[in-house]
């Protein structure tokens, strides 16, 4: 469920299989159903100034970087198990609880992954969002900081890190 530094990205046999439906719908029915759209609006006469064209051929585009992104994904995954960090460190794959400013009781359990292939049962962050870049490799007990939006920094305290189950 997580991209590693390999580019690589570990999927659970469940993510796998539908990102694999996905990519089989746009590459078969989907795209007879945009060609269709294409076809029936082109019918209509001026594409210069023919909306149903130019928003079938902008969906077909969209649909087309989505099958390329799926194809690139689906290449290089992983099914299984996300590899335990060897050092005891946050890793991508991992849940990973964090305390504000060392405040035991402002906490924030998240799963450090790519948002796109996570469950929705779990909040997520990317291990290349600020706060994965913050956490990642620290070991639980460690202080991390990371840069908020406005430019400045907060602190957190690592509370629990585990390999996420799925």
């Amino acid at each position: 469920m997580t991209q590693t530094s390999e580019n690589v990205t570990w999927l659970t046999q469940e993510a796998y299989n539908k990102l694999k439906t996905e990519l089989e719908y746009l590459t078969g029915p989907a795209r007879t159903e945009i060609a269709a759209k294409i076809a029936a609006a082109r019918e209509e006469g001026d594409l210069r100034e023919n909306g149903g064209y130019h928003a079938a051929k902008e969906e077909q585009g969209k649909q087309e970087l989505r099958v390329r992104q799926l194809t690139q994904l689906l290449e290089n995954a992983k099914v299984g198990e996300t590899p335990a960090s060897t050092d005891g460190a946050v890793a991508p794959g991992m849940v990973v609880t964090i305390a504000f400013d060392g405040d035991e009781d402002d906490t924030m359990t998240f799963l450090l992954a790519s948002r796109e292939y996570a469950s929705a049962d779990i909040e997520t962050y990317s291990p290349q969002s600020p706060l994965g870049t913050g956490v990642l490799g620290h070991k639980v007990g460690e202080d991390a900081e990371y840069e908020l939006p406005n430019g400045k920094t907060a602190s957190v305290k690592i509370l629990k890190a585990e390999p996420y189950s799925g």
